[in-house]
């Protein structure tokens, strides 16, 4: 479990400020494929489906692979395309049978040792891990184990599960599994590979994504579908809230797939920011398009806040559906009024003082023509700190802008996550900074500040206003009501940040 980021508006460095170019961002926990193929292909395949994956984590990738034989892994520092696509490195990693990862780090330090799939040899054989979400009680756990004499190499929450199935009295590796997050709390999905079987799980209320495909009898587990996609493989359904499920290579060749409730069944309450701004919008989540799902929130925001102005125009890359949206509900017309610079990494190398006043400029543009003299709707999927978002207006008003409304097409942050989101500490945050609204809009420069209705944003996604009384979906960044028990939490009195006595050198 992550504690939440306490990072101001500018860090320092070295006497300098901090120069992080996604340092008004909420980060995404992680992203996790794996695949039970018939080919010897299962490492190609699981790269090319981490890449898909990449916006879901660029601090660092992860494959582990089985090759009928021994387990063979690869962890790396940084992105997929900086590791795993020379043949050299494929070649490490033979095998029908591959998990893998990307990752950013909101629990544990960013250190190779964190880095998953995790590996554990077992009395029953070796088995990887790695898991999407954050554990609300593996602080707690993890002191217990510690306790009784486990060694903990990792500051992750992954390796609390590989201790909880070794330590399982269970006979077969997949109701040692079961027996392992049974023990858990929080959000997750969670995949698993042993000598036959690739396992997958999500937590009861379904907060994490995980989906089923198919390429040619080979079952796939990804956290979401445009992994499917880039290999051409066919979606086969969601996994439910709570579900196991089991693929197995038998004896004889054949792999099955098998499936349990055992934690019962409940409604689904998927995690509303996987619609807002984490998964792709070429992705399908629990069964809606989350492009249209994007435009849907542009639609209904130009509903709830109409402004008279001259031209639409997005914050790339997040905020571009819902600007469609609003252009097309408003009339009023869309136009690229922000180019992205896409080459710039989310730091910029020993930057200067001189370069960091350059500031936002490094990765939006304004594109003048279509902002001189203009009244401007600037649309944007959400604010947390809003320090990008002054900046931003600031940039559009230089380019000759007349005026500027910013549109937001979430509802204000005012509470932290625990289920893998990395968040900064609620006083961090700017609705809770300005609690009036035009202090807060004064404060990031804009002519008048829109934010999208609670119940605007569960219609643009589930068609009905929210149930009080039964929340449809996991929103307490929004209205504070947490899903789950937050045991770390409450037992740390807010103190919760996994510490490690080791920091790695580099």
């Amino acid at each position: 479990m992550h504690a939440p980021h306490a990072t101001s508006a500018a860090g320092t460095q070295d006497g300098h400020e901090e120069f992080d170019l996604d340092g008004d961002s909420l980060r995404e926990e992680c992203g996790v494929f794996g695949i039970l193929g018939e080919q010897d292909d299962a490492a190609a395949l699981t790269a090319l489906g981490l890449h898909a994956l990449q916006h879901r984590g660029q601090e660092a990738a992860g494959i582990v692979t089985f090759d009928g034989e021994q387990f063979r892994s690869e962890r790396h520092m940084g992105l997929v395309g900086d590791h795993y696509t020379d043949a050299a490195t494929l070649e490490r990693l033979p095998g029908k049978a591959a998990i893998g990862h990307v990752r950013y780090s909101t629990t544990g330090e960013t250190a190779l040792r964190n880095v998953q799939p995790l590996f554990a040899e077992l009395s029953a054989g070796g088995i990887a891990v790695a898991h999407n979400g954050n554990f609300t009680n593996a602080l707690k756990l993890r002191k217990e184990i510690i306790k009784d004499g486990a060694i903990c190499q990792s500051t992750s929450d992954s390796e609390v599960v590989v201790h909880l199935i070794a330590r399982s009295q269970k006979q077969r590796s997949s109701d040692r599994f079961i027996d392992a997050i049974s023990q858990m709390e929080g959000g997750y999905a969670l995949i698993a590979l042993t000598r036959t079987k690739l396992i997958g799980a999500r937590d009861p209320n379904g907060i994490r994504p995980l989906v089923l495909g198919d390429l040619n009898g080979s079952p796939i587990l990804a956290s979401e579908t445009c992994a499917l996609d880039i290999i051409g493989a066919k979606f086969v359904r969601d996994i439910k809230n709570g579900e196991v499920i089991i693929c197995e290579r038998q004896a004889n060749g054949e792999i099955t797939i098998e499936s349990s409730m055992p934690f019962g069944e409940k409604p689904e309450r998927m995690c509303l920011f996987e619609y807002v701004y984490f998964a792709r919008p070429d992705s399908i989540v629990s069964g809606r398009s989350v492009y249209n799902v994007r435009k849907n929130m542009g639609i209904n925001l130009a509903r709830e806040a109409q402004v008279d102005a001259d031209v639409v125009v997005p914050i790339p890359d997040g905020g571009t559906p819902a600007a469609i949206g609003y252009a097309q509900e408003s009339g009023i017309p869309f136009e690229l009024g922000i180019i992205r610079n896409h080459y710039v990494g989310r730091t910029f190398i020993e930057p200067s003082q001189q370069i960091r006043a350059f500031g936002v400029k490094l990765k939006h543009s304004a594109n003048r023509g279509q902002l001189d003299g203009k009244r401007v709707i600037l649309v944007d999927d959400s604010v947390v700190r809003g320090t990008t978002s002054l900046k931003i207006v600031q940039m559009v008003r230089d380019a000759g802008a007349k005026e500027v409304h910013l549109c937001v097409s979430s509802p204000k942050i005012t509470h932290s996550d625990y289920y893998g989101i990395d968040t900064p500490d609620p006083s961090k945050l700017i609705a809770n900074q300005y609690v009036d609204h035009d202090a807060m809009c004064e404060f990031i420069g804009c002519d008048s500040l829109h934010f999208l209705s609670v119940d605007g944003l569960y219609e643009a996604v589930g068609g009905v206003k929210r149930d009080p009384k039964n929340p449809q979906f996991t929103d307490h960044y929004f209205t504070g009501e947490y899903p789950t028990r937050l045991v770390d939490l409450e037992a740390e009195k807010g103190n919760i940040k996994q510490r490690s006595m080791l920091r790695e050198a580099g």
